[in-house]
């Protein structure tokens, strides 16, 4: 199956009038919102206060950056779960949330747009040596505990493509092209995102938080787009692999779809139960890998090399897999040595990779050796990965109790 997004214009406008303005947002607000974010609408209003914090109505703010900082501003407050409604609009900045306890609801997923366009090579200032690197891109990059995104498309959209298709001498060539749309960052636990779209191209959702559920909704990219070392349950996911133009690395894989990082005393990565493996048009068949080891450079006493430590974990279960996804599964990725050569990973003895019933055209047809044969999963292991086993028993509060 191909995967086409329906483009989003940047010049979206509101034409609300102001005498149904509170209305309209009533209409998809949820009944315990503390805090709204929309649009200014008053084009002559010249004033540098972009919120309103009336008595009489919700405080409103025109950045989610802005709604997140009011609530940083008050003391927590014990089972308090702060309620951010989004209006529809495309709001071009990079959220940090670090406060706990918060659910944000946009309007829509499909009018609801968060998107920033920093990239791993970028400079942090203008005329300074220091890059942001990849753990800093992200348009969202979530801290806190008890965090749940619902009905938004968060988008990092640096012009991957635009940067790809240049002449590797061309001076205007970029490096460092790593751009995140999402991140749960180390100390961060308990992210639900429901139906909620990421956009990018080299690693769209970076994963280093404990647990994180996802559910609906779409992931989309091409080069390791869902990556890092945090436990994650994806459930009825659309992961859709994005168009290259340079014609791929050296075996001609256009792309490779998680890249975990997974610590060796973790018992679960990334798990993906009754999935879509889809592809945008242009995506060749048997082009994509389901996914790479990655051991990240480390500190060390005696050293900085790939850290032995990080043992990936990736495991499909009943997943739909479209014809772009390679009959050998998984490949191999590259790390530093303690002697500082570099080596490739090999993806069936050094990382955990493992899936149970994929069907679709990407499927397994054959098995081709006994080192493919080990990663498929008999019943009895498959049983191990469910949603109550790989988040610890964790319910976000938000999921009704018919279907908890």
């Amino acid at each position: 199956m191909e995967f086409n997004k329906a483009r989003v214009s940047l010049s979206l406008a509101f034409v609300l009038l102001a005498g149904i303005l509170f209305s309209g947002l009533s209409a998809a607000m949820p009944a315990t919102t503390d805090v709204v974010v929309a649009k200014s609408h008053d084009s002559d209003d010249d004033s540098d206060d972009d919120s309103d914090v009336s008595k009489d109505a919700l405080p409103h703010f025109n950045s989610v950056s802005q709604a997140v900082a009011y609530i940083a501003s008050h003391k927590p407050q014990k089972d308090k779960v702060w309620t951010v409604f989004i209006n529809e609009g495309i709001y071009r900045e990079r959220v940090v949330i670090n406060v706990d306890n918060v659910h944000f609801v946009g309007q829509s997923q499909e009018t609801t747009t968060i998107v920033f366009n920093r990239y791993a090579g970028q400079q942090v200032a203008e005329n300074s040596q220091e890059k942001w690197g990849t753990r800093r891109t992200a348009t969202v990059e979530i801290l806190g505990d008890n965090i749940t995104l619902e009905n938004i498309t968060i988008t990092n959209d640096f012009d991957y493509p635009g940067n790809e298709v240049k002449a590797k001498d061309d001076p205007t060539r970029l490096s460092g092209t790593q751009a995140v749309a999402l991140k749960t960052d180390v100390n961060s636990d308990r992210t639900y995102l429901k139906n909620v779209a990421l956009w990018g191209y080299q690693d769209t959702l970076y994963l280093k938080g404990d647990r994180a559920l996802i559910e609906g909704g779409t992931i989309a990219g091409h080069i390791d787009f869902i990556f890092g070392e945090g436990t994650a349950f994806f459930e009825s996911v659309s992961i859709v692999s994005r168009t290259r133009y340079s014609g791929g690395d050296s075996e001609g894989l256009t792309g490779y779809i998680t890249a975990p990082s997974t610590h060796l005393q973790r018992p679960y990565g990334l798990t993906f139960n009754n999935c879509r493996l889809e592809r945008e048009h242009g995506v060749p068949d048997e082009s994509v890998a389901l996914g790479r080891p990655w051991h990240p450079t480390t500190t060390f006493s005696d050293g900085r090399y790939a850290n032995p430590y990080a043992v990936g974990k990736t495991a499909f279960i009943n997943t739909y897999m479209a014809g772009h996804i390679i009959q050998k599964r998984w490949t191999t990725m590259g790390g530093t040595t303690p002697s500082g050569t570099k080596r490739p990973f090999n993806p069936h003895t050094e990382a955990r990779f493992s899936e149970y019933q994929s069907h679709g055209e990407g499927a397994p047809k054959a098995v081709s050796s006994p080192a493919i044969n080990s990663h498929f999963l008999n019943d009895k292991n498959a049983a191990f990965y469910t949603k109550e086993a790989v988040l610890r028993g964790w319910v976000p509060n938000n999921i009704p109790n018919d279907i908890k």
